[in-house]
């Protein structure tokens, strides 16, 4: 093992589930409302399942391959790696347990009272069967295993139950009188429907409110899905497996982008398994049936756990009615200058804007789509698409542009993670409207969010763009932070434009006068801006870095931070997951330090703030300090050159910073430690706080 590597970065997996931790944090904390403790779980949960599918993975296909992959994992083989992330998942998923039983006992103190198939009353009983018989039923799927050859195959997003039916015996006459038969036992499997929300709400009873789980209705019912066998007993347990996510390209130069992915998608559902999940009450023989069938090897992830699995379902728990169960909504802040109801164009053709979701509208980014697709000066929009809502306002918005006769030229990333489906569905549905589509770059995902409009304006073509921190998805803009930039300055502009033409033909290589574009720009500029701080404080001046962002874990990046640590330059760094640096050890990084805020928003933004002699460069960025955004993908960073946008970006990290209620300490410990709040602080928590700084901002009079 490298001990060097080992003693400079955080492995980045750990790190990860470290985050998760939080996250599990935040479910476990009494200060946050019942409600949104189940929500956290479920995010906890569906966190988890998407580690396993896609890193945990990777981690195992390195391990089966003989690599010990130490250089890229920073000093640890992959074999150990394994090791130790099922030691800490198998101790995640033990105290998420004891929290979701916690939690169901406040909730009783609510009258909201979790009930099994053991536990109902008899107006219960007749509703959970009649339930049954009406919604559930028809939607099952129930296989009866004993005598296929082959096992079926079994889904990653779905939960099952897994049933052993011990028959009655027979018996035999013999010379000798009457002998007992082994008794037979049949196995079979049930899917959970996903078409039913897993969460059932029972009849309420006085004051009381009853849930049950649709597992559980399943229980109650399994004589009548059973009752054609002559069984003595039934156990059902359940089971739920996670499956290798990566995407294997076909390279048949005969298909399409798009059916290439689409088979690839196809495919993922019989990847390799990676981890099985069991009711730790399941018989040992019932177990060892499972696993025998499915080729599931004791070298695999095999995790026991309780009763219940894919506790995702929690993150649309009902919420009853019960508002105070939950946090407060709040209305988005409008932003000053801008309206829904006049043009946007007419305003951003005057000074740029900046709008801080889910603190302020996102509706501003559909208005401008909207209005630009109506526009009759308008003759041209190109956008970059990576995540895009279920019922997208923004295709919409595209389509109604096409429909008006503008040219419409759509980036969409078919490889977008667990998206892959629907943005096909959606670069088939713009196909049919003539918008044109590229489809990407050869090697290189494209996860910048950009957006150009064309306008004609006194014989000249002027244009009017947006460069984003986070996807244009109206669902997720309610629950993650993000910074949109609204703008029509021209060279920012200009810039944009060479992106699109480099999607069009990209064997070319552009130079970018004011953006920092990847894979070609970030990783010198950002070393540039770097040295530049590391250079002042070594002849005295004033020098800093702030940086916000979703991860860090370059470690040549790490390296360049860690050399300006040495020459004095102090560093702030909020990072939400994962963070490979170690911050605060001496004659590394003393002058580094390092939180995560998990809070009710998620954390999305990134923001790059370099003191430059105290005159600050700020930045907006698609891109974290991972090599694959720095290397591997076409990410955009822009600088903001507007003072007043520059001062909120500013205050907006400060005040993060000052948080001292949701803020925890990055450390090599990995033992997520908050921010305790001294004595004379008052609570401040970031989340409120930035909204309530939104919420006063002072008018314009200019304009």
């Amino acid at each position: 093992m490298n001990s060097e590597n080992n003693y400079k970065y955080i492995d980045r997996e750990k790190s990860w589930l470290t985050f998760n931790a939080r996250v599990l944090q935040e479910a476990a904390d009494e200060s946050v409302p019942l409600l949104d403790r189940l929500r956290f779980l479920g995010i906890f949960s569906n966190n988890l399942d998407e580690f396993f599918r896609v890193r945990f993975a990777a981690i195992r296909r390195l391990s089966q391959s003989g690599e010990t992959g130490e250089k890229i994992l920073g000093g640890i083989s992959s074999q150990q790696l394994v090791k130790d992330i099922t030691e800490i998942v198998i101790k995640q998923q033990s105290e998420s347990l004891q929290i979701l039983s916690d939690i169901e006992k406040k909730l009783e103190k609510e009258n909201i009272i979790t009930v099994n198939e053991t536990q109902l009353c008899q107006e219960h009983q007749n509703f959970v069967h009649d339930f049954f018989i009406q919604k559930v039923s028809p939607e099952l799927v129930t296989i009866i295993l004993n005598d296929l050859a082959e096992f079926p195959l079994l889904k990653d997003t779905s939960g099952y139950l897994a049933i052993k039916l011990t028959m009655k015996p027979e018996h035999k006459s013999k010379v000798l009188g009457l002998v007992k038969a082994k008794k037979e036992i049949r196995y079979a499997i049930i899917e959970i429907p996903k078409t039913i929300n897993r969460i059932v709400v029972l009849p309420s009873i006085g004051e009381k409110q009853f849930i049950m789980l649709l597992d559980d209705v399943i229980r109650y019912n399994l004589n009548e899905i059973f009752n054609i066998f002559d069984y003595e007993d039934i156990a059902a347990h359940m089971i739920k497996i996670t499956r290798d996510a990566q995407l294997d390209i076909d390279s048949d130069m005969s298909k399409s982008m798009l059916q290439k992915i689409a088979t690839s998608v196809k495919d993922r559902r019989i990847g390799e398994p990676v981890r099985f999940v069991y009711d730790k009450t399941i018989g040992k023989d019932t177990l060892s049936f499972f696993l025998k069938r499915m080729r599931i090897e004791s070298t695999d992830s095999i995790i026991p756990g309780g009763r219940y699995h894919n506790r995702r379902d929690y993150m649309n728990f009902p919420n009853l009615g019960r508002f105070d169960l939950l946090y407060q909504q709040k209305e988005p802040n409008p932003v000053n200058g801008l309206s829904l109801e006049g043009s946007i164009l007419n305003k951003i053709a005057i000074k740029d804007y900046l709008i801080f979701a889910p603190y302020q509208s996102f509706a501003y980014l559909i208005k401008f789509l909207r209005e630009a697709a109506l526009d009759p000066k308008v003759t041209s929009i190109k956008i970059t698409l990576y995540r895009l809502a279920k019922n997208s306002q923004i295709i919409s918005s595209l389509i109604n542009a096409a429909k008006n006769g503008k040219r419409v030229i759509v980036q969409i990333e078919l490889q977008a993670r667990f998206d892959e489906a629907n943005n096909i569905s959606y670069a088939e549905q713009m196909q049919q409207e003539g918008i044109e589509l590229i489809f990407g770059i050869k090697g290189l995902k494209v996860h910048s969010k950009i957006c150009l409009v064309d306008r004609l304006e006194e014989g000249k073509t002027k244009r009017y763009g947006i460069i984003s921190t986070g996807n244009f998805n109206e669902a997720t803009a309610k629950v993650y932070t993000d910074v949109t930039l609204f703008t029509s300055h021209q060279q920012i502009l200009k810039d944009v434009s060479k992106i699109f033409d480099f999607f069009d033909i990209n064997y070319r290589q552009y130079r970018y006068k004011h953006l920092i574009v990847s894979p070609h720009y970030s990783r010198t500029k950002f070393y540039k801006l770097i040295d530049r701080e590391i250079l002042n404080a070594q002849v005295g001046k004033p020098a800093y870095i702030n940086l916000k962002m979703n991860s860090l874990s370059d470690f040549e990046m790490i390296d360049k931070l860690y050399d300006a640590s040495n020459a004095g330059v102090k560093m702030k760094l909020q990072i939400r997951g994962i963070c490979s640096l170690i911050p605060g050890k001496k004659g590394m990084s003393e002058n580094i330090e390092a939180i995560s805020i998990v809070d009710n928003f998620l954390e999305h933004s990134r923001i790059f703030i370099f003191c430059n002699d105290n005159n600050p460069d700020v930045f907006i960025s698609s891109a974290d300090f991972m090599t694959r955004n720095l290397d591997g993908r076409v990410e955009v960073t822009c600088p903001i050159y507007q003072e007043d946008i520059k001062k909120q970006l500013i205050d907006n990290f400060d005040i993060g910073w000052k948080g001292n209620v949701k803020a925890r300490f990055h450390s090599e410990k990995m033992d997520n430690k908050y921010r305790i709040r001294k004595k004379e602080e008052p609570v401040f928590r970031a989340q409120l706080e930035t909204y309530n700084y939104y919420k006063i901002q002072p008018e314009e009079t200019n304009n």
